[in-house]
């Protein structure tokens, strides 16, 4: 049995009506094609990031006009530029395999599920570690399950031991992708980098691996921070064992190609200070809120230490007026270890003039305000998870009017208008979780700490009427004038 990556119908997907059908790459293109259906949600991501990579590979727009001028879904077109690579993209057999050592790998095979970020490796099997990992499930995987699954983790590749080497974005990345909502070209065609059309020997299975045991490492293209091999690299060296039809185990190598000083298009990064590297940013465990939008969503006034996505960047100069959303998910890791997978889908941010600032000034002011309500609970409670789980709280409950403070950005509202409306929001909330935490029971605790308390609730309230520390962060962030001070002190 074998399988072509280009040429065979292998991604499962669902389609406008309900329907779900299984499809080769080029068909993306085809009409009423609503997103991948893959069992699980990394791998649907991941299919996102290699139907944009087969694009990006064969038939890229070469700029904003190209771009625009082919929105319009052509898989006749498609089919025809993806041609050429089918020689790249069997996925057992003979001569170069999908994203596999040139020339085969010797040795023992690992069972095929090692390809999950999720599953256990071979310590924590045998300590019998693996609670929040797990082993087993996948004994062998049907040949369209596994290509999936090799692309995720030679993508989203985690630390896995000695020389074993994570992906140029290191393990479990954020990736941040334009969805306008029009079905699964739009998607894709959204996120596709304005770049030149790749070639066969760009692709790194084509070629003997770069082993990196002597710290070798590969940058991208002269004068590029990306390149084709972004959307295709190989960080590990595997090799499938195929089976009766199916995968029934994996060779790995250690000392596969190291990256670095690459940029990937559908992924924000960061750097502590300008003379830094850019690093790729991580999902943390949780949901994702606004609390996180700063660099990844919202653009940041630090732009030289916080950038968004290019795809993110990119997408204002294709569409100046749609309303568009962002799909944010990614591997939380903990090293080796996974701790949650994130899958949101976000409002797509885009404000004039200062707008931006102004919405900046609000997701800082909402930190300061939550970091002010965390320390007012100091008598109330104990330290560590269950304050800060009433700062998640804090977010949460005002999520909903921060869209509305968003919605008078765009609106033309005036600024301070604006400021002085997401102070009263952030007040209120802030004074009503403390009291539901702190009242009840007050007059039977012990008078100290009824002291404590009251005095947190005055401390906490004059915050935001821009006293104490943290009010001072929260006027400067909304941009609104401080109370007059008398002698270096509050007045």
């Amino acid at each position: 049995m074998s399988l072509n990556l280009i040429d065979d119908a292998w991604i499962p997907v669902i389609c406008e009506d309900g329907s779900r059908r299984v499809i080769a790459p080029w068909q993306m293109a085809e009409a009423g094609v609503l997103r991948p259906d893959w069992p699980r949600p990394d791998l649907n991501i991941a299919c996102l990031e290699l139907l944009i990579g087969l694009v990006a590979l064969a038939d890229p727009p070469a700029d904003v006009e190209d771009w625009d001028a082919r929105r319009s879904a052509n898989p006749a077109r498609l089919h025809e530029r993806l041609a050429p690579f089918v020689p790249a993209f069997n996925l057992v057999g003979d001569g170069p395999l999908f994203l596999q050592e040139l020339g085969g790998l010797e040795g023992q095979p690992n069972a095929p599920d090692m390809l999950f970020i999720d599953s256990a490796g071979a310590n924590a099997a045998k300590n019998n570690a693996d609670l929040m990992v797990h082993r087993g499930r996948y004994p062998a995987l049907a040949l369209p399950l596994a290509a999936m699954a090799l692309f995720t983790f030679q993508a989203h590749a985690p630390a896995g031991g000695a020389g074993n080497r994570t992906s140029m974005r290191g393990g479990g990345p954020l990736v941040t992708l334009v969805d306008p909502g029009q079905g699964l070209w739009s998607l894709v065609w959204a996120n596709v980098p304005d770049c030149a059309a790749g070639k066969l020997t760009d692709l790194p299975w084509m070629r003997a691996t770069r082993v990196s045991d002597k710290a070798l490492e590969t940058a991208p293209p002269e004068g590029q921070v990306f390149g084709v091999e972004g959307f295709f690299g190989m960080p590990r060296r595997l090799r499938l064992v195929e089976g009766g039809g199916q995968i029934t185990g994996v060779i790995q190598k250690p000392w596969g190609t190291n990256y670095a000083g690459w940029k990937h298009p559908l992924t924000p990064y960061y750097r502590q200070k300008v003379a830094d590297i850019w690093l790729p940013v991580h999902p943390r465990a949780g949901s994702f809120g606004y609390r996180h939008w700063l660099g990844i969503l919202a653009e940041a006034s630090d732009g030289t230490l916080r950038e968004r996505a290019a795809c993110l960047r990119k997408w204002r100069g294709r569409v100046l007026f749609d309303n568009s959303s962002v799909i944010v998910a990614g591997w939380a890791m903990d090293n080796m270890k996974p701790r949650d997978f994130i899958w949101s889908v976000q409002p797509y941010l885009e404000l004039e003039a200062d707008g931006p600032l102004m919405l900046e000034g609000l997701i800082l002011a909402a930190d300061q305000a939550s970091l002010a309500l965390r320390m007012a609970l100091e008598p109330v409670l104990a330290g560590g998870e269950a304050r800060e789980c009433e700062r998640e709280q804090f977010y949460n409950a005002t999520e909903a009017a921060l869209g509305t403070g968003i919605a008078a950005l765009k609106a033309g509202q005036a600024l301070q208008e604006v400021a002085r409306y997401w102070l009263a929001v952030l007040r209120a909330q802030a004074l009503e979780q403390f009291e539901a935490l702190a009242l009840p029971g007050l007059d039977q605790r012990e008078t100290d700490i009824i002291a404590r308390i009251i005095r947190a609730r005055g401390i906490l309230g004059g915050n935001f009427y821009g006293y104490g520390k943290y009010g001072r962060e929260i006027y400067q962030a909304l941009m609104m004038e401080p109370p007059a001070t008398k002698k270096g002190k509050a007045a």
